[in-house]
Order: structure tokens, then sequence, then C-alpha cells
């Protein structure tokens, strides 16, 4: 058995100083070389067993084990394109930053779930790793003040990154989160919706000073058209004058709080000329 084991270490070895060899052979050979892309494609395949190694130290971060080594694999690739043997550093030793470094841009560029800016994912990232230093020091899950004493930050930078944090995975809205005898509610069903009555808020609070400046009898005709939903004729019978008539005091008093909204209104300049618009009534019986 121990002539076994000792005879697949040396044939590991005897591998590993081959490619070794192939790979600096490969960096004096020519990219225009004959055997060039052969050369290189032996030498990526004989290192790919170390790249899953490398990329097996992250496989508690969330992501499946097999992405992690495509991105690996890239990383190893980047590292022979560019190895140079004059460095007077081993190939290992030069290749493993740059995996393990491939491996954290796919974390840091991908698997947010929100875009959120660099910086603050290296923030966020740097934060984590201080919350677990102060927690062995302390024996206990440290401050935001902790925290910012620790990396000499400013406390509103580190609770940014804690907000940002926030966003490295999402919610489904159809997630259960309330069960009451037999009823259920979704993340769906708890959040706000749109309110189209707020614009409305804005439009009143504008044409009240705007409705003061009317004559009694101006706003004798708004009252009965829009509040208490009569027809022009139905105005004109009352007021003593045609529906004609009654149409055209309908349009001089709208352009008169159009024209005068346009002028004087919190940000009126910006406000289209179909501003003003009737509420919802209810026809009297």
């Amino acid at each position: 058995m121990q002539t076994l084991v000792e005879e697949c270490e040396s044939a590991r070895l005897r591998e590993r100083a081959e490619a070794r060899n192939a790979l600096f052979r490969l960096r004096r050979m020519r990219d225009d070389d004959s055997e060039y892309d052969a050369l290189r494609e032996y030498v990526i395949e004989e290192y790919m067993s170390y790249a899953r190694y490398v990329a097996h130290r992250f496989r508690r971060r969330g992501e499946l084990a097999q992405d992690l080594e495509q991105v690996a694999y890239l990383g190893l690739v980047k590292a022979v394109d560019n190895f140079d043997p004059d460095y007077g550093t081993t190939f290992l030793t030069y290749a493993t930053p740059i995996i393990a470094g491939e491996i954290k841009r796919h974390f840091r560029d991908a698997t947010w779930d929100l875009h959120v800016p660099r910086r603050m994912q290296e923030l966020s990232a740097a934060v984590r790793t201080a919350q677990q230093e102060l927690t062995h020091q302390l024996g206990t899950a440290p401050r935001a003040e902790d925290v910012a004493r620790f990396l000499d930050l400013p406390l509103e930078e580190i609770v940014e990154a804690y907000e940002a944090v926030a966003a490295y995975n999402t919610t489904s809205l159809e997630v259960p989160v309330l069960h009451t005898e037999g009823d259920s509610a979704t993340l769906g069903d708890l959040l706000g919706r749109e309110d189209p009555g707020i614009d409305r808020v804005i439009d009143r609070e504008a044409l009240k000073p705007l409705l003061k400046r009317l004559t009694a009898r101006e706003k004798r005709i708004l009252l009965m058209r829009f509040f208490r939903n009569m027809s022009q004729s139905e105005i004109g019978a009352e007021l003593g004058v045609s529906q004609m008539q009654v149409s055209r005091l309908l349009a001089q008093i709208l352009g008169k709080l159009r024209q005068r909204l346009g002028a004087d209104g919190p940000g009126a300049s910006a406000r289209p000329p179909g501003l003003i618009r009737p509420p919802p009534v209810t026809r009297r019986a």
C-alpha cells in the first residue's frame, strides 16, 4: 500500500514538473508558432486542478461550485498568458492571487442583486471583516461605532455600508410573511402602493388661493359644475342664461385659473395647461 502511494506521489510530481517545463517553453515561444496553441492548452489543463482548489476555498459564500470553478479557470488562463519566468517567482505563487482576485471580482460585480457602487461594495466587505475581528476581540457583536473606530472611518460611512449589505440579496414579493387563523399574506401584500390622489393634493393646494380671488358668481358656477355635478343646461336654468353662455363662462373661469396658476403657483411654469381637473363627485339625487 505504501509503495502505491509513493508511486502516485512520484507520478504527480513528474506531471507537475512536465507542466512547469512546458510553461517555460511556452513563454519562450512566439505566438505564431505552430505548437503554441497546443502547448498552451496542455499547460492550462495541467493546472486546472489547482484552479479548482483555489475556487473551493470560496465555496461557503452561496455561489454554485461550478460557477466558481469557471471563474477560477478564467483567472488561470490570465495567469498562464501573462506569467514571466524572468520575474524569479514560481508559477503557483504568481497564479494564486490572480485566480483568487478573479473570484473576488466575481463576487463584487456579479452576485449583488441590486447595483451598488464598487466603493460601497468594497467598504461592505471591509466592514464584515472588521465585525468578525471585533467579535473575536470583544466576545460580542460590535456596534457601528466600534467598527467605525476600528476602520478609522466616519460613522456615517459605516451606516451606509450596513444599508448596502441589504442589497446583496433580495426577497421575492411572493414570500409569505403572515399567517393568522388560516389567512396568509405575502410581502407584496404589506407594501404600500402609489396613491393616485397624491397629485390632486398638490393641485388643490395650489388652487386654493386662486379660487379666493374669483367673484361670487364665478365661484357659484364652479360649485354647481364640479361639486354638484350639474349640467351646463341646469346651470343656465338656475342662472337665467343659455347653455352656450354657461359654456363660455366656464371656459373663461378655467382659463383665468390656468393663467394665474402659471404666473403665481409654485413651480407652475412647468405645469401643463390641463392641471385643473374636477374632483370625482357623486350626482345628487
